[in-house]
């Protein structure tokens, strides 16, 4: 059979080495060539790619980022769809092409495929919001990042008697707020799938203190509506993506005026998504990469992998883009239980 192609696109996130490792060395043991494309869609757009081996990919589990490098450059938000891709599709003999991508980079895989492009998706965003999979590669790193940030962070609101208001990624949904939230004790978890209630949340943490508990911990997840009702904005980004971020300022601003209590905003940004992967996302991304690699030597086409309980399983990579999938209420509920 022809090669098969593999890209990252969109944002990174820890664990895309382990899919790309994963992918290489299942194809390669069947004696199939792996090519990796760089820069995303980008680099399929300009033919920019190399063939990988498995030297290439030895000692990769621990290193975060992506080796291939990515971008947020679209094939139709930036040039002609399949025609802005088919000339290197053809050069480089991809029969089947594995995009690792969050729900945008499957959209777009979606519709490629859509095109006649054989093309299989493997779920990565730390946001945790693709639908059809119950993890996505990256969600745990992100989470555990966030948590080592809160116990630090917990130490210093303790000592200067401070509300420390910690602003998390997560765009429209609220997975890496409340499961952070829940497993580094914070006293209140903001997210964008449940109103907020900002005098209950006062009311908490004046209690707190008048219980000896001099300090709190809020998080919120930077697609939640800000105390005015309004969605944090910088604009947009060169590409035409929307820039979300910063409603902890006006979070913090706000509980101070309801409390009394100096509140200090952290925005944890791209630490987030940087450094290397946990054990769990090094599996994860390494059985990913490897079931996209059989799905693509078996001749499948449309299908994203995800994870159902245990086991990896094909699903309709068009249903699975199809709408972000928001926060599981019972994680929101079992963490309620905790706040302050």
């Amino acid at each position: 059979m022809g090669a098969i192609g593999v890209l990252t696109a969109g944002g990174d996130c820890p664990g895309l080495n382990a899919a790309i490792r994963g992918v290489v060395t299942r194809a390669g043991a069947a004696g199939v060539v792996t090519v990796g494309i760089e820069e995303g869609w980008n680099g399929l757009m300009e033919g920019r790619t190399r063939v990988l081996t498995r030297d290439d990919v030895r000692g990769l589990l621990r290193k975060g980022g992506t080796i291939l490098g990515t971008s947020r450059r679209d094939p139709y938000a930036h040039g002609d769809g399949y025609a802005s891709v088919a000339r290197t599709v053809k050069r480089a003999g991809l029969e089947s092409l594995v995009v690792i991508g969050g729900d945008g980079s499957l959209r777009t895989a979606a519709r490629l495929e859509a095109e006649g492009l054989r093309v299989i998706g493997v779920p990565k965003t730390i946001d945790n919001d693709i639908a059809g999979t119950d993890v996505s590669l990256g969600f745990h790193t992100a989470v555990q990042i966030v948590v080592d940030s809160l116990d630090r962070l917990t130490t210093t609101a303790e000592s200067h008697n401070r509300v420390m208001v910690v602003e998390v990624m997560g765009r429209s949904v609220g997975w890496i707020a409340a499961a952070a939230g829940l497993a580094g004790g914070a006293e209140a978890i903001i997210v964008p799938e449940f109103e907020c209630d900002y005098e209950d949340i006062a009311e908490r943490i004046k209690a707190r203190h008048q219980d000896g508990h001099h300090y709190s911990v809020v998080v919120v997840a930077e697609g939640s509506p800000n105390p005015e009702g309004d969605l944090a904005s910088a604009g947009v980004d060169q590409y035409g993506f929307e820039r979300i971020g910063g409603v902890g300022y006006s979070v913090a601003r706000h509980i101070e005026s309801l409390t009394g209590f100096e509140s200090r905003p952290m925005i944890l940004g791209y630490l987030q998504r940087g450094g290397s992967p946990t054990a769990y996302d090094r599996i994860l991304g390494t059985r990913f990469g490897v079931t996209a690699a059989e799905y693509a030597l078996a001749g499948k086409t449309g299908v994203m992998v995800a994870l159902k309980g245990d086991a990896i399983a094909p699903v309709d990579l068009a249903e699975a883009c199809r709408e972000p999938r928001p926060l599981d209420s019972q994680l929101f509920e079992h963490a309620s239980w905790f706040l302050a």
